[in-house]
């Protein structure tokens, strides 16, 4: 349920928008679309390292049953969004951020319940579904967004009302608590660095992608480069913190462990390329492919959705076998080689055309999928297997917090790359393109200037921008019946985009397997099978109770 909710959003957001009479591309507006997809993300990589602690405090369970009430009432308060425009805007966004924290309770405890409750030697099989339900949900939700906003918008917040409503009731009555907890002080300063540090950075990347100025992008905004330097050095403040207090909120020496620190680092790059790669295929799909095989742009959701359904199977197929076979055999083969089979299908995505073959393209997003599959089980598996029993609450908080975090990192980064791409040759494709029609050069050269980011979202949420772009000049009043057609129909902006639209794709996915490689270097440097012995932990514990009390 939480992770479907990070992306039924995303595919939903045009009848979304055109629910509550809000023009997302209008003066200003852009940030309400950005918000709407990062406020979930941004809490939830903040907060699940402390609320893991606070599981390993208080108990996982009750945490963890407590993000199912949060999420719910949530989702209903979403669901009866009274406000339209700006305001229905803000209360969706204030929504998800309280969805946001109930998804991060969920999140930080469900590895850690199920490390608690599973031997070593089983363990990778029952991450193995934990991890499927997790990853193959954020996949689900591509689909499951395509088919409800078809039908209602607020239907996108609905579904999760039941599941939550079960979930709680279900998770009340039969999770008992089987982890040991070890109460200790709030580490109330590193709680504090690391939510600001991190707020900091999210933020403004969010700020970062969106125009500033005279310039394409906003990298230059003194606020946003505030914001990067400064919650860096907050970061880094937090990390001394942590070596320094009592009872830190997140050891810093389970980063000594191999199997911890590559294993987190390697999904740290995992979770930015997936993301990337659903942003891209959406922009694909919507903005491109499927209008040009005569797909109006309102039903673009649910067959984009459809579309991407082999990435799904792939990811469903894979992940159980490899969690059972790495309990066998350790993580560091099945995670190293997933990561390199999503190397090679980033470079197949970008060899194929942009109007591709669809079985060629099904096979590479199956394969992708396997990939996904084949690292996300085993790579939690060795994560968790690693850490002592009264720290894993905070592990799997930490591990969540790189997952969220590559996702947010990944809308930064992927759509830089992709706005960088676009900005080459999409100002001469659209001056070409709107001559060609008959819109006066002078016109043509005014649109064209205009950044590539609104062209971007456009194709990302669906909709042909020509006639918002040309409205406020008059252009189309003083243009023949049969050129207006050819401007707002179906096809003249996906073919307009497509060509600047690979050069971008060529930038992006190259990326994305390079990120990929090095990802399966680091997954190879976690060693070999490990598994923390808390019976050790133990003795050491009793050994030193026998010192201190005197006979």
């Amino acid at each position: 349920m939480a992770t479907i909710n990070s992306s039924i959003v995303i595919i939903s957001l045009p009848a979304i928008f055109r629910g509550i009479d809000l023009d997302p591309l209008g003066a200003g507006n852009i940030s309400y679309l950005l918000w709407t997809l990062m406020g979930y993300l941004v809490v939830s990589a903040v907060l699940v390292v402390a609320l893991g602690r606070l599981g390993d405090m208080f108990g996982r369970v009750k945490i963890y049953n407590l993000g199912f009430v949060v999420f719910t009432i949530a989702s209903i308060l979403l669901s009866l969004d009274p406000w339209g425009g700006g305001s229905g805007a803000l209360w969706i966004i204030v929504g998800r951020i309280v969805q946001g924290v109930g998804g991060a309770m969920l999140m930080a405890n469900s590895t850690a319940i199920l490390t608690d409750a599973f031997p070593s030697t089983q363990r990778g099989m029952a991450l193995g579904i934990n991890q499927v339900a997790a990853i193959a949900g954020s996949f689900l939700g591509l689909i499951i967004g395509g088919v409800l906003s078809e039908w209602h918008w607020r239907a996108v917040f609905w579904v999760s009302v039941p599941i939550g409503l079960l979930g709680t009731i279900w998770s009340y009555k039969s999770l008992h608590e089987l982890g040991s907890t070890r109460r200790g002080r709030l580490d109330l300063p590193g709680n504090l660095t690391f939510a600001v540090g991190v707020t900091a950075i999210l933020v403004a990347i969010t700020y970062g992608i969106q125009p500033y100025g005279g310039h394409t992008m906003g990298w230059t905004n003194p606020w946003v480069l505030a914001g990067l330097v400064g919650g860096a050095l907050v970061l880094v403040a937090f990390c001394v913190i942590e070596t320094r207090v009592a009872d830190p909120m997140f050891s810093m020496g389970l980063f000594r462990i191999k199997a911890f620190s590559a294993g987190n680092f390697a999904g740290l790059l995992a979770s930015i390329g997936r993301g990337g790669m659903q942003f891209m295929l959406i922009i694909w799909l919507q903005g491109i492919w499927l209008p040009l095989r005569g797909y109006d742009y309102e039903s673009t959701p649910l067959w984009a959705g459809i579309f991407l359904l082999p990435l799904t199977i792939g990811f469903l197929i894979a992940g159980p076998v490899s969690g059972y076979l790495s309990d066998r055999f350790g993580a560091r083969a099945f995670a190293s080689g997933g990561l390199l089979l999503n190397a090679a299908t980033f470079v197949g995505l970008l060899l194929i055309p942009v109007d591709f073959d669809y079985w060629s393209f099904a096979l590479l997003l199956f394969l992708n999928g396997v990939g996904s599959g084949m690292f996300s089980a085993p790579n939690t598996t060795a994560i968790m297997n690693a850490v002592p029993a009264h720290q894993r609450g905070a592990a799997s908080g930490m591990r969540a917090t790189f997952f969220n975090a590559g996702t947010s990192l990944s809308i930064g980064i992927f759509f830089s790359l992709m706005i960088v791409g676009l900005s080459q040759h999409l100002p001469d494709a659209m001056r070409t393109g709107l001559t060609a029609q008959h819109v006066s050069p002078g016109v043509a050269d005014q649109v064209a200037a205009l950044p590539p980011v609104g062209s971007m979202f456009a194709a990302f949420l669906g909709f042909n921008p020509i006639q918002s772009l040309l409205e406020p000049t008059g252009a189309l009043q003083h243009l023949p019946a049969g050129n207006v057609h050819t401007l707002t129909g179906k096809e003249f902006f996906p073919h307009l985009l497509s060509g600047p639209f690979h050069d971008g794709l060529v930038v992006v996915f190259g990326a994305a397997a390079a990120m990929m490689v090095v990802a399966a270097v680091a997954s190879l440097m976690r060693g070999s099978k490990y598994v923390h012995d808390d019976s050790l932990d133990a003795s050491r514990s009793q050994h030193s109770a026998d010192v201190a009390v005197p006979r």
